[in-house]
């Protein structure tokens, strides 16, 4: 099995099987472009698309990218730090009319 160090080991990979970012990616669907867009940014299927072509699980891959983390949710101690102040005045109906 392959050892992924960096986004060159994903490159010289692909090029020994003849294949290119930008061809590999209308295989799977995907913008031409998708591929190579996945170096710098997230991008889930031009991943797995890399992973599954590579017969490498796309953790392996991108291990910095992988298990996806879910939306964190703060702690109770920040509640009164995020509360609205208007919230908490009295509102003064009076001064309005």
């Amino acid at each position: 099995m392959e050892i992924f160090r960096d986004w060159e080991d994903i490159k010289a990979a692909l090029h020994r099987r003849g294949m290119t970012f930008t061809k590999l990616a209308p295989m799977y669907g995907l913008d031409p472009s998708a591929c190579r867009v996945a170096k710098s940014r997230t991008h889930r299927k031009a991943e797995a698309a890399i992973a599954d072509f590579l017969g490498v699980p796309v953790e392996k891959l991108f291990p910095d990218r992988y298990p996806i983390r879910t939306a964190r949710i703060l702690s109770s101690k920040y509640d009164d730090a995020v509360a609205s102040q208007k919230s908490l005045a009295p509102s003064d109906t009076r001064a309005a009319a």
